[in-house]
């Protein structure tokens, strides 16, 4: 049906014919000479179609927006002075010799050939007109591009592409589950893999040795900008490896795909951090090192204060003081802080303490904040020297618990630092390492897997899941990239008396463990390898590659924050006959319960 692509026809066919299909992006009528600019997934090429060919221009006269039409016709250079830099078509045209209309369209919903503000509601519902744009095109062709390249240096390193099961078992890992009604055994349910984490070990313990999978996951919960109901992983997992190599091996497949996709150069190796590090510094275990903020822990100077705001939380074990130093924050208007202040509260924090340094030189009187008279003169001083202080600095102040502090001043550097400029241009991986295997829940009061339950703990610290919990470190990694977590992973373990250990700290007794992971702890008996891996989020590599808002804009058919899809209308419904076949009643009032 066509010779060409729109958007790849050039000078080098001067002279040929050719033939092209696509839809209608732009008519102008110039006195009595109709240009159409066609489009496919390639380009626009601009076709010129004159009175003389009274058939071909007839036709032409008909065309709307996205019409679908097959033109053929000769290919000539532009009039000098009428190339447009911005085509890769730019410095030719063709002059149509025959038009044919394949489809006529209804007035799309909205302009695709005009950079508007649409309502994401209306992309969504309209997605398949939405992904006509030249821009969603090229985003759906870049992440192809990433997937296949992704997919080249894992086949070249031995990895072996193997699919695991959609319908399978529900198991706690973190988030809920979606969960399919079973025709065959009535009142049974399937589960949406969360990821495939149980399936890739039973892998690993099969002698596959190094496996991988781009593999849709589910998890019912909360959304935001990186997240959506159904999402992409690229999940890795291997035998007999230590994790420096294997952490080392994945690092060089990020580096070669931002080499090659990107031209980029990452650096080598890439820099790493501690998990207690991260947290003392950036207040986030995913910190972006294109801000240049930094925590700085000031608990034991606030120890001793009459100010049980800040002397309470310093003296308590899970208590933080600490200090952010804005440089030149001194111009924030009250109005500017209050506002700050106001967006920390939705992490937790109480309030936001400042002081705006007037005159480093001049000591005390060069201060200025409602807090100063709560602070002994050398313990102002020794804030200022702590965080280097300069003429024109705003500092703010975190004090609660430890989890509330980072939080909300780790939300607050990135937030101030995009608001002041302050965020450098290019790509900061970062590895953060040596978490701790559990957390504690004061809510629940028990112990949870920061990673997950299967996650391994540091040789070296076998001993603490007995005597101290909270000091044991995992063998946990996560690939951080500009403040995103782009992977996570983890050795896992291996033998069945550390997972029977780790699952009793969870609170996951014998019959529970047995009940939902029998079948991987029944695995572990019979010669299970040392394996580890890794699961990258390709949607949200591919949003921080392209450069986009949101994962919802780098995928094809993305849900709405509310978890359904306008386009399809789903979830939807379903017929009584159906809910009989599968024995389900549905409550006609839940409400009122």
């Amino acid at each position: 049906m066509r010779s060409h692509y729109c958007g790849e026809v050039n000078e080098t066919l001067e002279g040929q014919s050719v033939s092209i299909v696509g839809w209608m992006h732009r008519r102008r009528d110039h006195g009595g000479v109709i240009f159409i600019d066609l489009r496919d997934r390639e380009g626009l090429v601009q076709v010129v179609c004159n009175p003389e060919d009274a058939e071909c221009f007839a036709h032409a006269e008909r065309v709307r927006s996205e019409y679908v039409l097959k033109i053929e016709g000769i290919v000539q250079l532009r009039p000098a002075g009428s190339d447009n830099a911005d085509l890769r078509s730019g410095k030719i045209e063709i002059i149509a010799k025959k038009l044919e209309i394949l489809n006529a369209s209804e007035t799309p919903p909205f302009p695709l050939n005009e950079l508007l503000d649409v309502n994401e509601d209306i992309r969504l519902r309209y997605r398949y007109i939405d992904l006509r744009r030249p821009e969603m095109q090229q985003r759906l062709r870049f992440r192809s591009q990433i997937t296949r390249q992704l997919r080249s240096y894992l086949d070249s390193n031995g990895f072996l592409d193997i699919e695991t099961p959609i319908l399978t078992k529900a198991t706690p890992e973190g988030a809920r589950d979606y969960l399919v009604p079973s025709r065959t055994h009535q009142g049974e349910f399937f589960a949406l893999p969360q990821s495939p984490q149980l399936f890739k070990q039973l892998l690993m313990m099969s002698g596959m040795d190094r496996y991988y999978q781009v593999v849709r996951c589910f998890r019912d919960e909360d959304l935001r900008a990186d997240r959506q109901p159904e999402f992409t992983q690229i999940d890795i997992e291997t035998s007999f490896v230590e994790e420096e190599d294997f952490m080392n091996m994945m690092e060089e497949m990020i580096r070669s795909l931002f080499a090659n996709v990107l031209e980029e150069a990452l650096p080598n190796p890439f820099p790493r951090m501690t998990y207690a590090e991260a947290m003392d510094r950036f207040g986030s275990d995913k910190p972006d090192l294109r801000i240049p903020l930094e925590l700085v822990d000031v608990s034991d100077l606030m120890g001793e204060v009459d100010f049980k705001v800040f002397s309470a939380p310093a003296n308590d074990p899970r208590g933080r003081v600490a200090a952010l130093k804005v440089p030149g924050g001194n111009n924030l208007s009250r109005k500017e802080i209050d506002d700050y202040t106001k967006y920390v509260s939705i992490y937790g924090a109480k309030g936001l303490a400042y002081i705006k340094v007037n005159d480093a030189e001049a000591g005390r009187e060069g201060l200025q904040s409602p807090i100063l008279k709560f602070l002994p003169d050398e313990v102002v001083s020794a804030i200022m020297q702590r965080v280097s202080a300069e003429t024109g600095d705003l500092v703010f102040f975190g004090a609660d618990k430890a989890t509330i502090v980072n939080e909300s001043l780790g939300a607050l550097r990135v937030k101030l630092g995009h608001d002041l400029g302050m965020v450098e241009r290019g790509w900061k991986p970062l590895w953060v390492v040596a978490f701790p295997m559990f957390e504690w829940d004061e809510k629940s009061e028990r112990w949870h897997a920061l990673h997950h339950p299967f996650t391994a703990p540091r040789e070296s610290d076998l001993a603490l899941l007995d005597s101290d919990p909270e000091k044991c470190l995992s063998r946990a990694y996560d690939m951080v990239l500009n403040g995103t977590e782009l992977g996570g992973g983890s050795m896992r373990i291996h033998k069945t008396d550390v997972q029977q250990k780790v699952f009793e700290l969870l609170g996951i007794n014998e019959e529970e463990a047995q009940d939902k992971f029998g079948f991987l702890l029944n695995a572990l008996k019979y010669g299970c390898p040392p394996h580890g891996g890794l699961a990258f989020g390709l949607d949200r590599l591919v949003m921080l590659m392209t450069g986009a808002a949101s994962i919802r804009d780098v995928m094809a058919f993305p849900k709405t924050q509310s978890a359904s899809c306008l386009l399809t209308d789903a979830p939807s419904p379903i017929d009584d006959t159906l809910l009989k076949e599968l024995n389900i009643r549905l409550r006609k009032n839940p409400q009122a319960e």
